[in-house]
């Protein structure tokens, strides 16, 4: 994200950025939210709300009111069909529990002059139905890893605390 914003902000590499990610529940579901697609994505964006705090060095509401300030557009997966995402810096959170048919839809749809960040955690998978070996995330990484323009990194620490590394491993 600070990247994102400097790219964007500073430097004027692209025009906005992009969050999206997938709208998995953790147990049972809520049910209906009411509002328009951003005030329904709100809930889902509690991470990235909380590191533009960190980044701005402002309180949670005070960001979650200037997104469009700061050229920050939240969107669903559900409404990317048929979008261009051209000098955009998209952010795909929570990619692990994306599907590789949800994952195609999102590269599918990068246009000219954008960067594309696929964020996620195989340890933290939320999905019935999907592993390690079959979900978007890896299928991306996989199927991209010898292309010219792409890379990838693989974080070898826990960046939240000693207790969620330690749950990583023994849970």
């Amino acid at each position: 994200m600070a990247c994102g914003l400097q790219k964007t902000l500073d430097e004027g590499l692209y025009d906005r950025i992009v969050v999206t990610r997938a709208t998995v529940p953790m147990g049972a579901d809520i049910g209906y939210l009411p509002g328009t697609e951003k005030e329904k994505m709100e809930p889902w964006m509690g991470a990235i709300t909380d590191n533009l705090a960190f980044l701005l060095d402002a309180s949670v509401q005070d960001v979650g009111a200037s997104l469009a300030q700061h050229k920050v557009e939240i969107t669903s997966l559900s409404f990317v069909r048929g979008r261009t995402f051209a000098r955009t810096w998209l952010i795909v959170d929570e990619a692990q529990n994306l599907t590789p048919h949800q994952m195609k839809t999102l590269v599918t749809r990068m246009g000219e002059g954008s960067k594309l960040i696929v964020l996620g955690n195989n340890a933290q998978i939320d999905t019935p139905y999907l592993t390690a070996f079959s979900n978007g995330l890896s299928m991306v990484v996989e199927r991209f890893s010898g292309w010219q323009w792409s890379g990838d990194v693989m974080l070898k620490a826990s960046e939240r605390s000693r207790l969620a590394a330690y749950a990583t491993k023994v849970l």
